[in-house]
Parts: structure tokens; C-alpha cells; sequence
């Protein structure tokens, strides 16, 4: 009997143990049948472990004592024996590294070929070789309000790769857990009372003045079709499972930015960088037609945040990709690039993200929160776009640490293509939809942390 068999059969024993104290735990006595059934069952599940445990050993030893054999006559030779003979053995081949988040992708496919039940997602999930602990974790979750609750230990793998597709993570915003769904920072609004006093005078009062970022859990809800033919796939391949996590991180990704950059924290969303900047840091841009212009207009986004004392910690830009090749192609009289570091991802010193989140088809009609103070922006056309500048380490993403899924291969979804919503049915395209909720706030410490340059036309 192999490893997987022996864990297959432990998983079972394991089943039928929780039966058993689920039983007890209901409130109903275990009657002599039953107690006598149950430590025969923890014999056998013990003897397994046992075993299990001494297979592996096994196999780790004979890993570590694999060594590199030439391909010497000989050696051509034994490996052309029949099958079975001892010159038959190949060495030991190096085990292909985990994908990170694989764990969450083989629950979700085990889920979702179960249609949502979970004692057979778990049974799939062993019979399919996704591993002891996710048919484990499997047997351990609790249904949600809007589907499955995926374990924290499992969710937060997923969550932490969020930070390579989130311009705003991988930036620097900070994390916090929302306990009870909410969190409170509080920040120094007014300075104190520093000076400098003679042997016989009192000691000035301090006077320092307080608020508070107040981070509430908002739903945020992604959609997510895979075909149903990766979910049928039986066995452990990295390559599925990237492809799940990596459209699960990519859909909850962008709608991050969206938030955390553009929405106005109405109708339950966050509120973003964009609306949380202060009016005398949201700056009109030039027509960017001169070297000299851009950079002025850069150099004030700079000195937004420098003249508040920002603490500049991990300060950084986020633009459209449009902006990023209008700078990244700019040329001097001599021909030479204006901005080279740009090609390693770096403006004027400071990392930049690109995301399409930030629209490039902004016109006349801003609403007022949108305008800049100074009211310099040019009105006309509508292919305008934003410039910010922040310092990363001063904003803060509060979220709770677990992902709720549910499944659907009856729903319908919308995609645009060509600025034409189309409606695709699961159903008609052999999909599953997934359905994932996370929550989370968004928010700085210090509104001064935030520069805009609004009415950006440039590259357009």
C-alpha cells in the first residue's frame, strides 16, 4: 500500500471518528457499541499515522542518498534492463516547487465540482490527490452568508499575492487586520508646544490636537468564470493551478485599484486617493508640450507632499500606461531620453505603478470634487487623465484576512469588449462562476500624503 492510499484510508477513519463525536457532541450518549467503535478507530487511525510517518521518513532518506550517476556505458546499459530488475531504478527527481495560493485553487476546483457540498469536495479532493490538508481544511469550514468561508491560514497565501496585481500594494500601502470589521487609527492633527525656556520659567503646555482614520470592512465581490474543464482535471498540476489563482488575484486586483484609487466611498465602496486628496493638492496640469513644462508639473506634485513635512517614507507614482510611454519616450535636443529610469520602473527617484484604473478619457464634465482648486485645467476634449503622487507608507488597507466563494454554472455575467457590454451565459460557455468576497477599507493617515495632477493630456 502506498502513501496516498494509506492517507486515503486514514482520511476515511477520520470521517467516520468525527461522526461519531458529532454525535456526542449533539448530545446524545455513544452507546458501548459506539465507544468500543471509537477506540478501535483511534487504534487504527494512530497505527496509519505511524506508518505514514515511516514511508515518508522513508522516502526523505532515500531523496537525501540520490547522488548523480554518468552516463557511462554501463549506466546506458542497466537503464535499457527489463522493468523490475534493481538496474532498472531512475534517480530521484527534484519535486516541482509549489504555486503559491495552489492550496485555495484545488478547493475552489474540489468545491465547485462538488456544486457547493462540502463533505464531497472533500472526498474529491483526497481522491484526486489535492493533498491531506485541503481535504482537512475542507472538512473544517463553515458555510458563510454569501458561500464558503476559505480558512485564514489558506486565504491569507491568496491575499498576500494580491500585492504583485495591486499597483496600490506593491507601492507600499499598508496592511491592518480589521477586527470586528473595523479599526480605528488615530493620527496627530496639530503639533505640540516646543521651545526653548530659562532656569526660572514654567514649561510650556503642550497642546497637541487628534483625529482618527476610521477603516470599515466594504464588500468587495469579483466574478470569476473558469472553464469547467480545468475543474474536471483529476490531479495536482502547477499549471491549473495558477491559472485559477492567478484569474482570482487579477479579478479582485483591479477592482482594488478601482477603489483605492478613483471611488468616492459612496454606495458601500472605499474612498480613494483621489477623493481623499485635500483641494490645494489636486494641481491642473500643463499641455505638457515642453520638456521644461513637464517637468514643473512633476516637480510640484513633489513639493505638494515635501511642503507638508510628509514623512516621504515610501513615496510613489501611479499613472495610466498612456502618461508612462508619453514620458518614458521623451527625448532631449540631443536625442538622449529624458526620463531613462524610467525603463527600470523609476521616476525622479520614486518607483512608478501603471494600471488602466486610471482612465484616460476624462473631459469637460468633472464634478466638483474632481476639479482642482486653482480651476486651470483645460476644458476641452475628453482624453484627459490623472498623475498621482503619494506617499505609500502613510495609507493603509484594512481587510478582514478571509475570502468568501460561492459557485454558479447557471449564472450570467457582462463583459465590454469594444465599449459594448456583452451578457455571457456559464451555462451556454461551460464555465463555473466564481463568485469571491473579500472586505476590506482604504484611507490615509495624513490627507497631505496625497498630490494629484489632474487634466494630464499628455500622450493623447
Amino acid at each position: 500500500m502506498n502513501i496516498n492510499e494509506l492517507r486515503r484510508e486514514r482520511a476515511s477513519i477520520n470521517q467516520q471518528v468525527q461522526a461519531l463525536a458529532a454525535i456526542e457532541a449533539a448530545g446524545t450518549a455513544l452507546s458501548a457499541e459506539q465507544h468500543t467503535e471509537f477506540a478501535t478507530l483511534s487504534t487504527k487511525f494512530s497505527e496509519l499515522t505511524a506508518q505514514i510517518e515511516r514511508a515518508e521518513a522513508a522516502e526523505r532518506m532515500a531523496a537525501a542518498s540520490a547522488v548523480c550517476v554518468d552516463p557511462t556505458p554501463a549506466a546506458v546499459a542497466a537503464s535499457a534492463a527489463p522493468a523490475g530488475s534493481a538496474a532498472s531504478s531512475l534517480p530521484a527527481q527534484p519535486k516541482m516547487p509549489e504555486v503559491k495560493g495552489a492550496k485555495v485553487a484545488r478547493m475552489v476546483r474540489a468545491l465547485a465540482a462538488a456544486r457547493g457540498d462540502i463533505q464531497l469536495a472533500s472526498k474529491l479532493a483526497m481522491e484526486r490527490g489535492f493533498g491531506e490538508d485541503v481535504a482537512m481544511s475542507l472538512n473544517k469550514i463553515e458555510p458563510g452568508s454569501g458561500g464558503v468561508l476559505i480558512p485564514t491560514n489558506l486565504s491569507s497565501e491568496v491575499i498576500e499575492l494580491l500585492r504583485p496585481k495591486s499597483v496600490v500594494r506593491r507601492l507600499g500601502a499598508r496592511t491592518l487586520p480589521l477586527s470586528n470589521g473595523s479599526i480605528t487609527i488615530p493620527r496627530l492633527k496639530g503639533g505640540a508646544v516646543v521651545g526653548y525656556i530659562g532656569s526660572d520659567s514654567d514649561i510650556g503646555v503642550t497642546q497637541q490636537s487628534f483625529d482618527d482614520l476610521k477603516l470599515t470592512a466594504k464588500k468587495l465581490a469579483a466574478l470569476v468564470p473558469i472553464s469547467n474543464d480545468l475543474i474536471k482535471y483529476a490531479g495536482v498540476n502547477p499549471n491549473i493551478d495558477q491559472i485559477v489563482v492567478g484569474d482570482l488575484t487579477s479579478a479582485i486586483g483591479a477592482r482594488e485599484d478601482k477603489a483605492f484609487i478613483r471611488d468616492d466611498g459612496q454606495a458601500n465602496t472605499p474612498m480613494g486617493l483621489l477623493h481623499w486628496a485635500i483641494a490645494a493638492n489636486k494641481i491642473a496640469a500643463s499641455d505638457g508640450s515642453t520638456i521644461q513644462l513637464v517637468e514643473t508639473d512633476l516637480n510640484k506634485a513633489i513639493l505638494a507632499l515635501e511642503g507638508a513635512d510628509a514623512n516621504m517614507i515610501s513615496p510613489g507614482w501611479i499613472m495610466a500606461p498612456r502618461v508612462f510611454r508619453f514620458l518614458s519616450s521623451m527625448r532631449d535636443g540631443n536625442g538622449n531620453k529624458v526620463y531613462p529610469e524610467l525603463d527600470s520602473g523609476m521616476l525622479k527617484g520614486y518607483p512608478v505603478g501603471r494600471t488602466t484604473q486610471v482612465p484616460i478619457n476624462l473631459g469637460a464634465d468633472k464634478p466638483p470634487s474632481e476639479k482642482p482648486s486653482n480651476k486651470a485645467a483645460s476644458d476641452s476634449g475628453a482624453n484627459a487623465s490623472e498623475i498621482y503622487f503619494v506617499d505609500f507608507g502613510d495609507v493603509f488597507i484594512g481587510e478582514e484576512e478571509t475570502l468568501e466563494i460561492d459557485y454558479s454554472k447557471e449564472a450570467t455575467y457582462s463583459i465590454t469588449r469594444n465599449d459594448k457590454t456583452e451578457t455571457v451565459s456559464a451555462f451556454q460557455r461551460d464555465q463555473t462562476l466564481i463568485r469571491v468576497i473579500a472586505k476590506n477599507d482604504f484611507g490615509p493617515r495624513h490627507v497631505e500624503s496625497i498630490a494629484v495632477l489632474t487634466g494630464v493630456k499628455w500622450g493623447g
